[in-house]
């Protein structure tokens, strides 16, 4: 069997039976199919150490995608981000009994730490309230309730779109569906219970999913009455973002981060917060300790060489 059937049963694999997003079955497409393009290899046993340093090669001589001539070559994270799509697939072929290359032997490239946006708490303040300038009430209403839900329950963009209209409210939590297909808790703020109760209070269209469209041009499919996409719902952060006067890039993704350093930064402990979070592993919520540790600067200057004369 080449390798564009085996690519096509990998992408089935780990959508049925892994779980796995259709965001991130496009992506693995895409990565494995930059491969095999730039590779032209046709047969797992073709795979070898040799085809896979030459590929790294070229990924490192790529334009990092911006626009405006000299940006410089392919990010370290992004040429990782097709090498770990490699090395599933590679793994997927023994578990199959195909012989090919070990994934084993594939190493990711060195990247520096990760980094973390967020914004001051001023600047989160103005954003929560930046709906408030909306004239139209059901736009200024869905506004307030996606921002408050989003920080208050550290919700992937791709989960808040997945809720349903009929959410329970009469609790303080609900469960949701995250990546992997594994399901957690999350809790609701009186803040945000009372911005959605007020959303749906005034909310005008029919349909099943927890946001829905104020303007034609916010459908999915022109005439439907589907759910916002995470394309609308982080057009709609960044608009607010732009009225509440922050310079800074801001997405989601920033007010989850906000979620997680909230918590840390008022004494909250890591394997609590990996929990609301839906993170697999520690070590992925433990970035955002770095971002919580500007009180032991204070910590140091107090309590630093006060014995020395």
């Amino acid at each position: 069997m080449d390798l564009a059937e085996l690519k096509k049963q990998f992408l089935e694999y780990i959508e049925i039976e892994k779980g796995r997003s259709l965001h991130t079955v496009e992506n693995y497409d895409h990565y494995l199919s930059v491969f095999l393009a730039q590779t032209k290899v046709k047969w797992p046993e073709d795979i070898t150490s040799d085809v896979v340093s030459g590929f790294r090669v070229w990924l490192n001589r790529q334009p990092n995608g911006k626009k405006g001539g000299l940006a410089g070559t392919m990010k370290k994270k992004t040429q990782n981000y097709h090498l770990i799509a490699l090395r599933s697939f590679l793994k997927f072929l023994l578990r199959r009994g195909i012989k090919s290359l070990s994934a084993d032997s594939i190493e990711l490239a060195k990247v520096g730490e990760r980094s973390i946006d967020v914004v001051t708490p001023d600047e989160l303040s103005r954003l929560l309230a930046a709906p408030d300038s909306e004239k139209d009430p059901e736009t200024r209403a869905r506004g307030k309730a996606i921002l408050e839900l989003l920080f208050s329950t550290g919700l992937r963009v791709s989960e808040l779109c997945s809720l349903p209209r009929d959410l329970d409210l009469s609790a303080d939590e609900f469960s949701v569906r995250g990546k992997g297909d594994k399901v957690r808790v999350v809790f609701l703020s009186d803040t945000a219970k009372k911005s959605v109760k007020d959303y749906l209070a005034v909310r005008k269209d029919m349909g099943g999913f927890l946001f829905g469209p104020v303007r034609e041009t916010e459908k999915n499919t022109k005439g439907d009455y589907e759910g916002l996409n995470r394309h609308t719902i982080e057009r709609i952060v960044k608009r607010y973002a732009a009225v509440a006067g922050i310079s800074k890039k801001v997405t989601p993704h920033v007010l989850r981060h906000m979620f997680a350093t909230d918590l840390l930064s008022n004494g909250a402990d890591v394997r609590s917060v990996q929990m609301m979070l839906g993170h697999a592993n520690i070590s992925t919520t433990q970035i955002y300790t770095h971002v919580t540790d500007a009180h032991l600067r204070d910590i140091h200057k107090n309590f630093h060489g006060k014995g020395r004369k």
